[in-house]
């Protein structure tokens, strides 16, 4: 082989290993319930943006927050807010953004051979389900919600996580707005203990029984509800409408729960939101980072992060439709955008991604 050849082989060796070296790599990691949309989110930032590459780990909301206390990721998610000793953790209020950067809906998903019309349900006959005191599918209570329905003496089977969840805390945080009893005896968190029922690790695990049994009922995300074609029903909102989940009724419930969102720290409770449109099961997933990216290496990272965090609060939103998930109404991007700018390297402010 010629000088010449072995010559114009290293320079272009040299060349992709520049061009590999400009690469910025960002590392994410945290909820799975936004997760198909997160990857979808990356896949189609990487088309336009093929010198930043983003590596999102669905590790739980749980194991995503400590990955960022420990300074191993440049970004966190988690379907429940930061808890005051998770902010403390990493260096308190002022050291912290974090933001909605989508919406979901937790459904009431069952299987009830023969009933082939969305039953109706409220807040405080879910929780009678899940306390025991609602036990066969012709009860008087679901009967009244569902008048032109021929509902069978079939036994309720309720169905619910094993695993610690920001679904568990999403439906249990709304059935203790409905039912004191419920919040007396069960409570609200991402795991708690069910007096009766049968257990199922995931969503999948959660499905699966409800697939499996008849007469069982459980709670599941909407969009996985959507994808393995379960049958769920409506729930009577706040404003006394019985509401489907659908991405139009969930982004209302987030539009009107949203008014107090200031600051660094953004967080709401959209489930129980007021509106006829408001499906009340609904949900923000929240990204965090560090307002100080002292975690970040450089400036380019930095720069990078931000491009790609407004990015999804910008034209990524248009995504979340196809993924059965919610967009952010322009009140609540608004707000998100506000405090990711606020957010700087070394000191010195991050400019936009060019």
């Amino acid at each position: 082989m010629s000088r010449a050849i072995l010559l114009v082989l290293a320079l272009g060796q040299m060349l992709v290993s520049l061009a590999g070296a400009a690469d910025v790599r960002l590392s994410g990691a945290g909820a799975t319930f936004p997760a198909p949309l997160y990857t979808r989110w990356v896949a189609e930032y990487e088309k336009t943006h093929p010198d930043v590459k983003i590596d999102y780990r669905s590790i739980g909301s749980g194991g995503g927050v400590k990955a960022l206390i420990d300074k191993t990721v440049a970004f966190g998610a988690t379907d429940a807010p930061l808890t005051e000793k998770e902010i403390a953790a990493m260096g308190g209020t002022d050291a912290v953004v974090q933001f909605p950067a989508t919406l979901g809906a937790v459904v009431p998903a069952y299987n009830l051979p023969g009933v082939s019309k969305p039953l109706n349900f409220t807040g405080a006959v879910l929780a009678d389900i899940y306390l025991g005191r609602i036990s066969t599918w012709d009860d008087a209570q679901i009967k009244q919600l569902n008048p032109d329905v021929n509902l069978p003496k079939t036994p309720i089977t309720p169905v619910f996580r094993t695993d610690g969840s920001g679904t568990t805390h999403v439906f249990t945080s709304y059935l203790a707005t409905q039912s004191p009893e419920f919040k007396g005896e069960v409570g609200l968190g991402k795991q708690v203990k069910w007096p009766l029922g049968q257990g199922g690790k995931g969503n999948e695990g959660v499905a699966a029984a409800i697939q499996q049994t008849a007469g069982a009922i459980g709670y599941i995300e909407h969009n996985y509800a959507v994808a393995n074609k379960i049958a769920y029903g409506a729930v009577k909102n706040k404003a006394g409408k019985f509401v489907l989940a659908s991405t139009q009724s969930v982004s209302a419930a987030g539009d009107a729960s949203s008014d107090g969102m200031k600051g660094t720290v953004l967080r709401a409770d959209a489930w129980n939101a007021a509106g006829d449109e408001s499906y009340p099961i609904s949900a923000f997933t929240y990204i965090v980072l560090y307002k100080q990216l002292d975690n970040i290496k450089s400036a380019n990272e930095a720069t990078a992060l931000l491009g790609y965090l407004r990015w999804t609060l910008g034209p990524g939103q248009k995504f979340a439709p196809e993924m059965d998930y919610a967009p952010l109404s322009e009140k609540v991007r608004a707000a998100a955008n506000a405090a990711i700018s606020a957010s700087t390297h070394q000191g010195k402010a991050i400019p936009a991604n060019p």
